[in-house]
């Protein structure tokens, strides 16, 4: 009898962050999270993959039973010459009808809002974490900004003990 060789150990959910949005995480409490796929043209692709992206003004609407990212930014890619697209143009995201659903109707009863989290790209796919948020009102944004440098004191000198 002869033994197979090993068999390579494959880097499963192989994950690469391309942007985060930060400001997402000041301006709103997240309820729940949800990972959708992207269309993307060629030259968009191309410019997700060198970093050159931007979600703070982005959200997400459901249009005719569709989910589209409307105000997501994802600059020209400098070498697709006429083939370039619109930076600011409507993209489709990809969910299952079932997610959909349930996300227009929470989304709807309760005045929340699908704010886009980070853009990422997992096993060479373009994925985007959309998160089902809240917003916050003035104080309860300086309520959690204090919570958060008293919680940062007490690791320090946590640390230094």
């Amino acid at each position: 009898m002869t033994q197979r060789p090993a068999a390579k150990q494959e880097k499963k959910d192989e994950v690469k962050v391309i942007a985060v949005n930060r400001k997402a995480f000041h301006d709103y409490d997240v309820l729940e999270r949800v990972e959708a796929g992207m269309v993307l043209t060629g030259s968009e692709i191309k410019s997700v993959r060198g970093g050159r992206v931007n979600l703070g003004e982005a959200y997400a609407r459901v249009m005719d039973g569709e989910l589209w990212l409307v105000g997501a930014h994802i600059a020209q890619y400098e070498k697709a010459s006429y083939n370039n697209h619109d930076p600011t143009r409507l993209r489709k995201l990809l969910l299952r009808k079932t997610q959909l659903q349930r996300l227009d109707l929470t989304a709807n009863q309760k005045g929340l809002t699908l704010i886009p989290l980070r853009l990422y790209i997992r096993n060479h796919v373009a994925k985007l974490e959309l998160g089902l948020c809240r917003g916050r009102r003035e104080y309860d944004k300086r309520r959690v900004l204090a919570e958060r440098t008293t919680e940062r004191e007490i690791q320090r000198t946590l640390r230094q003990r």
